[in-house]
């Protein structure tokens, strides 16, 4: 068998970023590998024939297989095999899946799979935002309707100065850790932890960030261009415009009042809970009624239940944004500067190390501390630079 691989390149913040395809999955939707440095990330992307059924949600599913051959490393478990996902695998998943998932036209009900899978990592090059890469990549030249490519990457703040794709070791230093993915025209995603880093620092941090990744964007678009499959056909399950209309002109206002209303959460949420099962039972009977009248052979005019339903959903929370946008006032009452009411506690639990309740609103988080030994840390298993955790 003749494989044909193609092999683009780009300068990302100063280094060579290579994507290939054709070698690897030549049965998959879409299939690259990412390299930058010695650290390389391989992902698919597939996507079933027909949609799913009995379902009123897109089935995407994003996974990462960390694999710690790819650090010359062999697991550390009792059977010397790899085991249930790391933490770190796990979240990396999830940033993936974040930035991709918006980007998928409404209504897609087939099943999605992307997979990203760890072949080489030299323990500089962080993996997560070349996951986010290939991804995109996989996804551009595949069969699988979406509007993207889109790309990520990771912006630090060492001794002063924003640096891009800084490596494990430099992350070290870095005050800031921004994480953000976009298209060619905007951010789509954004994840941080910083260390007191100032608004204009975090503004120019992000007008970086998307600049750095305009490369990589035109690279995929070429790939795609020159090498992409045609989009497959599918069949969007969209609600029926009419019905949502109809169910707005009906409980539009109602729904309103009750937001001005009801501050509290729980007695708001019973409000519009009853509304809602009030326009269900409405349409119920519709529906009864409009068979009944049918003549034997013609097909009652039937209103989907899961129609009116999802209307009712659109119809709260365009009243919750319009009244937020043009009154500046939050379904409870607060305005724009107003935060919940705040309070800390400890001591809250005898005899363990220690203990603390923090609380906003009605959302507490109780803490409970168990002083070791720095024997006592925790050993980590995955493709990290950092061995163990003390906390």
């Amino acid at each position: 068998m003749t494989q044909q691989v193609h092999r683009y390149t780009c300068d990302f913040a100063g280094k060579e970023l290579v994507i290939e395809t054709g070698k690897l999955a030549q049965q998959a939707g879409g299939a690259v590998t990412v390299r930058l440095g010695d650290t390389m990330v391989f992902a698919t992307a597939t996507m079933s024939k027909s949609p799913r059924d009995g379902i009123n949600f897109f089935p995407l599913s994003v996974d990462y297989e960390e694999r710690l051959y790819a650090g010359g490393r062999i697991p550390g478990s009792y059977f010397r095999r790899e085991g249930r996902p790391s933490e770190q695998a796990i979240l990396i998943a999830r940033v993936v899946d974040r930035t991709l998932r918006p980007l998928f036209p409404k209504g897609l009900r087939n099943e999605v799979q992307v997979i990203l899978l760890s072949l080489s990592h030299d323990g500089e090059h962080q993996i997560d935002m070349l996951g986010i890469i290939a991804a995109s990549a996989a996804l551009a030249i595949s069969d699988v309707p979406w509007n993207g490519p889109v790309a990520g990457v990771r912006v630090g703040l060492i001794d002063g100065e924003l640096v891009v794709n800084p490596t494990h070791s430099q992350m070290e230093d870095s005050l800031l850790d921004l994480r953000v993915s976009g298209t060619a025209d905007a951010v789509n995603m954004v994840e941080c932890g910083a260390n007191e880093v100032d608004e204009e620092t975090m503004v120019r941090a992000l007008m970086l960030a998307h600049e750095s990744i305009q490369p990589v964007i035109e690279t995929i678009n070429r790939m795609r261009e020159e090498v992409g499959k045609p989009k497959a056909e599918f069949t969007p399950f969209l609600p029926d415009e009419s019905v949502i209309a109809e169910v707005r002109d009906k409980v539009y206002d109602r729904v309103r009042d009750i937001i001005i209303n009801h501050t509290d959460k729980s007695e708001r949420g019973e409000a519009l809970s009853a509304l809602r099962d009030e326009l269900l039972a409405e349409y119920e009977q519709r529906n009864a009624d409009a068979v009944a009248a049918a003549a034997e052979g013609e097909e009652p005019a039937i209103v989907s239940l899961s129609d009116v339903a999802e209307g009712f959903e659109a119809v709260v929370k365009e009243a919750v944004r319009q009244r937020i946008i043009k009154e500046g006032i939050r379904p409870d009452g607060r305005g724009y500067t107003d935060i919940r009411a705040l309070s800390a506690e400890v001591g809250i639990v005898p005899r363990v190390h220690g203990s603390g309740l923090f609380s906003r609103g009605e959302t507490q988080v109780l803490t409970i501390l168990t002083l070791g030994t720095p024997r006592d840390a925790k050993k980590l298993d995955g493709l990290s630079p950092e061995e163990t955790r003390r906390y």
